[in-house]
């Protein structure tokens, strides 16, 4: 089976949803987030402190780039769509869902914006950050799934019968 690639905004809950759906349909998973951290030795939040936010997103492309997998979900981080050459890699490996999540929903639950090592370009705050992000989430998706009001299980079911599985 071809890979299913989970992209959308920190805190969207593509790894969480991630695993259940690998559960779900006998396939790997893949944390794409925890794949930096094993290459770079450090945690994201330090990566982007330490070496700043250009210095990550060439650690992420790569990272990402590296990835040579079949049957596998992969959550990959919300700065992931930064790299267009990865997302295209992506698209011809598997289908792209992207967990699209609302503003106001969003600003919820991303409370620990630092300790998550959540990419900010250089004079962007969180609103742009959203902005930006979603116009390069719609790009790359084949998939949107709307999560306003699911459960993470109800979530889970809509991406599933997206695929027609």
């Amino acid at each position: 089976m071809k890979n299913i690639i989970l992209i959308g905004m920190p805190a969207s809950g593509k790894s969480t949803v991630g695993v259940i759906l690998a559960k779900i349909l006998g396939m790997n998973f893949l944390d794409t987030d925890l794949l930096i951290q094993q290459r770079e030795g450090m945690l994201l939040k330090d990566i982007i402190g330490q070496k700043g936010v250009d210095a990550f997103l060439k650690c992420e492309e790569d990272a990402l780039l590296s990835v040579d997998t079949v049957n596998t979900v992969i959550s990959t981080g919300g700065s992931a769509v930064y790299s267009q050459a990865a997302m295209e890699r992506f698209r011809e490996s598997g289908t792209i869902i992207y967990l699209k999540v609302e503003k106001d929903e969003l600003f919820h639950r991303l409370h620990n914006i630092k300790e998550r090592g959540v990419v900010l370009q250089n004079g962007e705050n969180i609103d742009d950050m959203y902005e930006n992000r979603c116009r390069l989430y719609e790009k790359y998706a084949d998939i949107v799934i709307p999560e306003e009001g699911s459960t993470i299980e109800e979530t889970v079911q809509m991406v599933v019968e997206a695929l027609n599985i």
